[in-house]
């Protein structure tokens, strides 16, 4: 069975996604988190959701998928140990220090290598579930069959995105944030580059080939796709910065899809969305994959511009609006956003009305054209009826059966049980024979069943009681609480910290004086800087000594840039260089790869 993993950015989105039917949650604290700007959770309050989470058989992992600095081990370290102290089920990570103190401190806590490592292929997957981890999140732009391969192979558990944003840096690993904005999209501080407007110039001619969003990536949509994955352990949507109701009604949807139940295809359209893609993942071209239109929420059509006198607008729907919604139309200058919040909707006799789905009249004072696309871009309705149900506290419950025993002259017993778990009670209270009115087996069920602030629900009760007997029912009620109090403690106790410290020590290297070295892609560079007197030079990502030309790829110095290519020269005699794009931030990073 898939693991459908939905996002929390805040409390309201965490019991949405609960509510929705997620198998397992994924949310980040105030620090080490690659949403720093999402609202996120403490230590104090995520101990808490643990338990809620955990007593309704949803898991939690904690990202920490930043890359993190010398000075900060010590303090990423000590949360570690705390997060292990409140059971979270796993922690993503990125940084290799994070990796290996995990795997070799805790066997209770999983270690997920996050997309951000890269890891796109069988060589990368081998490395990293070597270095103790269990789970792989696949770099988004890796194929299906890259991963059913890998799965078959290592049989390591994998997790793939199905929906949500995608970023324009392979993996996520942005640099362009901290070149341009000063904020690494490595430390959690994206600024968005992709999403800004940009021109395409022709710097040989100095002319405008192209201008618009160039950057912007369409939106994550595998729900088609979904049969395709079912060698996938873990389906997870993006969404930490998004609003509960955005996590609500996407974990619904695809709920839906893996329970194989009836799916309201519109959905999908309703929530924020910049057009669909079926990611690179399924075979999506690069033209496929971005909309240079508009960066932000494209909307769904509900209709088109039919007339315009001043600043009246007459809209004809083919789908509902709604006062209270806000629309997008059709600009005649490109990459213009006309954005009209609904405020005040009239019909064609200009009489106040509240909803419609024939012909409306709006206002409007931008310029607009006849036949002109109306765009809704807020679906109020829509919105009111998820975040309407998820104000009551009908969250995920979970099956239980109890065996309730009463004979006269003796204690009572209640016996609870879930899945593996089991816990018995016996009251003080004694049975009496009943003089006139009998305690049935219908009085006792109602009171067992009133678990309405309990994480169960009442499935069976098996009876073994006399006959004409009566019970006290606030005994009853009292024995019921007692038993699942004692049950929540013993489930909630099966999660046991265990250590395992094996610490990596770094190999010992002689300081020597700093070297320059240069990369290339061509002869004709390689020439030239070689004619500057540059002694190390990457050619093809191996490096050339005095015009050497390399035969074979054994004793050679290569240049690396992900993590596959350390599994995949083990067993050779060359010497390997970490490039920057290793993301190697600490020492203990360093002292890992040396170690390999």
């Amino acid at each position: 069975m898939n693991e459908l993993l939905s996002p929390a950015g805040t409390l309201d989105a965490f019991y949405a996604a609960i509510k929705s039917g997620a198998n397992a949650i994924y949310l980040g604290l105030d620090k080490f988190s690659a949403r720093a700007y999402a609202t996120n959770f403490t230590l104090e309050n995520l101990k808490e959701l643990v338990k809620y989470a955990h007593l309704r058989n949803v898991r939690i992992f904690l990202t920490m998928n930043t890359l993190v600095y010398d000075d900060e081990l010590n303090e990423v370290f000590s949360i570690i140990d705390q997060l292990a102290d409140i059971h979270v089920d796993a922690l993503i990570v990125q940084d290799l220090a994070l990796l290996n103190y995990i795997t070799n401190h805790y066997k209770s806590i999983e270690a997920h290598a996050s997309t951000q490592m890269g890891i796109d292929d069988l060589d990368g997957a081998t490395l990293i579930k070597n270095l103790g981890a269990t789970r792989i999140v696949f770099a988004r732009e890796t194929p299906l069959s890259v991963m059913k391969s890998v799965k078959e192979k290592l049989g390591i558990e994998i997790e793939a995105f199905i929906h949500g944003a995608l970023c324009v840096a392979y993996s996520g690993n942005c640099l362009m944030s901290s070149m341009i904005g000063d904020r690494s999209g490595n430390r959690g501080r994206c600024a968005g580059c992709c999403r800004q407007f940009y021109s395409l110039i022709d710097t040989d001619t100095n002319s405008k080939i192209e201008s618009g969003y160039l950057l912007s990536m369409k939106d994550l949509n595998a729900s088609q796709e979904i049969n395709e994955m079912n060698f996938v352990d873990s389906l997870k949507i993006e969404g930490r910065m998004k609003e509960p109701a955005y996590v609500a009604s996407v974990t619904n949807y695809y709920r839906n899809v893996l329970d194989n139940k009836k799916i309201d295809k519109e959905i999908l359209d309703k929530v924020f969305n910049r057009t669909y893609t079926k990611g690179f993942m399924n075979g999506t071209t690069s033209e496929n994959i971005t909309n240079i239109e508009r960066p932000n929420n494209f909307g769904y059509p509900i209709g088109k511009v039919v007339k315009i006198n001043k600043t009246n607008v007459w809209i004809k729907l083919f789908k509902e609006l709604n006062k209270g919604d806000q629309i997008r139309i059709e600009s005649p200058k490109k990459y213009e956003e006309i954005s009209v919040p609904i405020t005040k909707l009239l019909d064609p006799n200009f009489n106040p009305i509240e909803s419609s789905h024939k012909t409306v009249i709006i206002t409007c004072d931008k310029k607009i054209n006849l036949g002109a696309i109306v765009y809704k871009t807020k679906d109020t309705k829509f919105l009111n009826s998820i975040n309407q149900s998820l104000l009551n506290n009908d969250y995920k419950k979970v099956n239980i059966c109890m065996a309730f025993a009463g004979h006269v002259g003796k204690t009572m017993h209640l016996n609870v049980n879930c899945g593996d778990f089991s816990a018995s009670v016996e009251s003080n209270y004694i049975v009496e024979k009943s003089i006139s009115r009998p305690t049935t087996k219908e009085n006792i069920i109602k009171q067992l069943s009133k678990l309405s602030e309990t994480p169960y629900t009442l499935s069976k009760v098996d009876f073994d009681v006399d006959d004409n007997i009566f019970i006290s029912l606030k005994e009853i009620n009292e024995l019921r609480r007692e038993a699942i109090e004692k049950l929540n403690i013993i489930r909630l106790k099966d999660n046991v910290i265990t250590n395992n410290y094996q610490n990596i020590i770094p190999k010992k290297y002689e300081l020597h004086a700093p070297q320059i070295t240069v990369q290339v892609s061509n002869e004709e560079q390689y020439e030239t800087v070689k004619k500057l007197g540059i002694k190390n030079i990457y050619y093809k990502n191996i490096v050339r000594r005095n015009n050497e030309i390399y035969k074979d790829f054994s004793n050679q110095e290569i240049l690396i840039g992900g993590y596959g290519a350390i599994n995949h020269y083990k067993d050779t005699n060359n010497i390997l260089v970490a490039d920057y794009s290793l993301n190697v931030t600490n020492y203990i990073s360093c002292a890992v790869l040396s170690s390999l």
